[in-house]
């Protein structure tokens, strides 16, 4: 079937009447609840954009010959990489960047994982006709995803098997002949409950040993599979209008606790079942991680742009766009940004053909960008509170505009240098928004812990570095330094 329209995944969404928990109640229909409702049809829109576009957004099937969506395209030439980077774009700016987990995501993952299927035959070649086969089963079909691939932080000292409870972390308990009972909790499911399928991936954040490969999993199953609850934070979307809460009311995706209970997965889709040292290899040797950081740079291009974009208008709306600590505070987000652009250019234009036959990106640009954003992305959310100032502050809502006795009174003292009271209160509270509500810390945090936990990310950055030709240089320099000595003459 051709790429889905909005539509179809709202229709979806309502027959699958998935086992979702938000506020400590079942949500009957997540098309319709306040707290769900919101970024529901902000994906609904990014479906049917892929009709207004298609041009930018589908390609046909190499196997059906339909409309599909391009980001599900395995790339083979670096042409084809930068036209699945437009789509991914085209995405973000409908989102200004503030969806990491639109469907794009995860369609690069799964890309990755059915483009390398024969890595996953290395215990069992079923394993690898399963990977490829669900990458088109969710090419075909458009399938959206969550996914979720860390255990809770019980202990983080300690490995799951060596857990004072070693039965919380989502494991292996049975193995039949039509498939595998999996149990236990896993963490943490972005847009749990309103896609399609769960993905449940290898935790790479602590490498595993032979004693966790009952831990050591991947599967994809419907999001309605019996057994399966999804546990949501709190909604940042309080159900207040999009004047009040321009992003939170409609790009606030969720984050989801996802409870196992003797789950059934049939064979067919499971592609890692108890071995440790696959899931210890899978992302980097199967080059997800580098498609989908790839669409995580890609995303975080338009995401500055629009940060930018706030605070130049910050800037224009109260007057202060000539002064010297603000010109230099907008150019950090400048340099911030169009460093961004350079790490992207850099990795499309020195893409490769991988082993699989996936044109694939350069990983060293990527992997220095998606290492260095999280500690900046605080850094620029920082420029526009102190930009904003007490302005910030200063919001009324929309209803106290629409007051006959205080509306004028505000209209009047609000106003900015070019904008009346109204617009520019609307343009700051866009501001408040982004940095200051529930909605705009959780963007902070979720960015600085998007790839895991930097400090180690860093670790890991540094251990894997090149290091031994620029140290060679020096011991080359060294020599050359005492030949010419000239006090040794």
């Amino acid at each position: 079937m051709p790429a889905k329209t909005g539509k179809e995944y709202l229709d979806r969404l309502k027959k699958a009447n998935n086992n979702i928990y938000l506020h400590g109640k079942r949500v009957d229909d997540v098309t319709e609840h306040p707290g769900l409702k919101g970024v529901v049809k902000s994906m609904a829109q990014l479906y049917d954009l892929q009709y207004e576009k298609p041009g930018k957004m589908l390609y046909n099937s190499p196997s059906s010959g339909e409309s599909i969506g391009i980001t599900f395209m395995q790339p083979k030439t670096i042409d084809e990489i930068i036209l699945r980077r437009n789509a991914i774009q085209e995405w973000a700016i409908t989102s200004c960047g503030m969806m990491g987990r639109s469907p794009d995501y995860l369609n690069a993952e799964v890309m990755a994982m059915g483009s390398s299927s024969s890595f996953f035959g290395e215990e069992d070649p079923l394993f690898a006709e399963n990977a490829k086969m669900y990458y088109e089963y969710a090419r075909e079909n458009d399938i959206s995803l969550t996914h979720t691939l860390i255990h809770p932080q019980v202990n983080r000292s300690k490995a799951p098997h060596e857990q004072g409870d070693a039965n919380v972390a989502l494991h292996l308990t049975e193995k039949k002949s039509d498939g595998i009972i999996v149990d236990g909790i896993r963490l943490l499911a972005t847009q749990g409950g309103i896609t399609d399928e769960i993905l449940v991936f290898p935790s790479t954040v602590k490498k595993a040993g032979e004693k966790d490969d009952a831990y050591s999993l991947a599967f994809a199953i419907p999001n309605n599979t019996e057994g399966l609850k999804f546990i949501s934070r709190e909604s940042f979307d309080y159900g207040r209008n999009g004047w009040d809460h321009p992003l939170s009311s409609r790009f606030e995706e969720g984050d989801a606790i996802v409870s196992f209970e003797n789950v059934f997965v049939p064979w067919d889709r499971v592609f890692v079942c108890g071995n440790s040292s696959i899931c210890n290899r899978t992302f980097r040797e199967t080059n997800a991680v580098v498609h989908m950081s790839h669409q995580v740079v890609s995303k975080n291009i338009i995401k500055t742009e629009f940060l930018l974009g706030v605070a130049l208008s910050i800037m224009d709306a109260i007057g202060i766009d000539q002064f010297q600590h603000v010109k230099e505070k907008g150019t950090e987000i400048m340099l911030t940004l169009e460093a961004m652009k350079s790490h992207l250019y850099r990795a499309e234009h020195n893409a490769k053909l991988d082993k699989w036959g996936t044109m694939t990106p350069e990983y060293a640009a990527l992997d220095a960008a998606r290492n260095w954003y999280p500690k900046m992305y605080p850094r620029l959310v920082e420029i526009i509170r102190v930009l904003g100032a007490s302005g910030l502050m200063g919001i009324p809502t929309k209803e106290d505009f629409d007051s006959q006795e205080i509306g004028p009174i505000i209209q009047r003292g609000l106003q900015g240098k070019n904008l009346d009271g109204y617009e520019r209160v609307q343009l700051f509270r866009l501001a408040w928004d982004l940095t200051l509500s529930s909605f705009g810390s959780r963007q902070m945090h979720y960015e600085y812990y998007f790839f895991g936990d930097p400090i180690r990310m860093g670790m890991t950055y540094f251990d894997n570095y090149e290091q031994d030709y620029v140290k060679q240089r020096v011991k080359d320099f060294l020599k050359s330094a005492t030949k010419h000595d000239i006090s040794a003459i």
